[in-house]
């Protein structure tokens, strides 16, 4: 199936979440409460909710988005060119409704896939999830309810390399290395995220990590399909 789309008609993203407060002490006392009750499933017996609550960025209900880095992969003169833009900042509502209102825009023109890595676990309900929370509409490449599989348009490629094994998790980090792409890894990790943008203060780390993973997943696509990689002289940052 997936050889039948152009590859400019699919828009490469990657999202980075961090726990919705810097401290645990911050947290509303209701949310405290449910997050004890959340974490008891993941802590050890020596581990209080405290202790893990860097761990609520995971999920949608208690962490927030920071930073939805996209790309476009078109070609010229037989090469693969990557235009990235980066949506980042600490109003999350704000961050969705400008994210939102480009994906709106690009699928009235024409048809849209969104792909990421494990994107159909995690990055696009979590952004659905989180724009519903701050009031906001959902764009309609989102609007998957109701809709037969065949029909929705999100690609994941982490489901691809499964081939149908649905117990078997592969990291972006390791695809990478073992197709031979250059690592986007030269810097921090998704574990570091959250102490980069609460304790660092430094948004930019971030949006530079996110946009490196949505290279990341833009290669592997291709590497899956047998063409030849995004020269570092052909990405550049745009507004689409």
């Amino acid at each position: 199936m997936f050889d039948k789309i152009s590859i400019d008609s699919i828009l490469f993203l990657d999202i980075e979440t961090v726990p919705q407060q810097r401290d645990f002490n911050d947290v509303d006392e209701s949310l405290k409460v449910l997050w004890e009750k959340k974490s008891q499933y993941f802590r050890s017996e020596d581990e209080s909710a405290a202790d893990v609550y860097q761990r609520a960025g995971i999920y949608a209900e208690f962490g927030k988005i920071v930073c939805i880095s996209v790309g476009i992969v078109t070609t010229k003169n037989g090469n693969f060119n990557l235009r990235l833009k980066s949506y980042f900042s600490d109003n999350e509502k704000e961050l969705l409704g400008e994210f939102n209102q480009m994906l709106d825009k690009l699928d009235s023109r024409k048809e849209v896939f969104l792909c990421a890595h494990n994107g159909k676990e995690f990055d696009f309900p979590y952004i659905a999830r989180r724009t519903l929370i701050n009031g906001l509409p959902l764009p309609s490449p989102l609007q998957i309810a109701g809709k037969k599989p065949w029909d929705i348009k999100h690609i994941d490629t982490m489901e691809l390399w499964k081939f149908g094994d649905y117990k078997h998790y592969t990291s972006l980090a390791l695809l990478v290395n073992i197709f031979g792409i250059p690592s986007p890894k030269d810097d921090i990790d998704g574990s570091q995220v959250a102490e980069v943008y609460w304790q660092e203060n430094n948004l930019e780390r971030v949006v530079r990590y996110c946009e490196k993973d949505v290279l990341a997943i833009a290669q592997l696509y291709l590497r899956y399909h047998g063409k030849k990689l995004i020269d570092d002289s052909n990405i550049e940052s745009v507004t689409f």
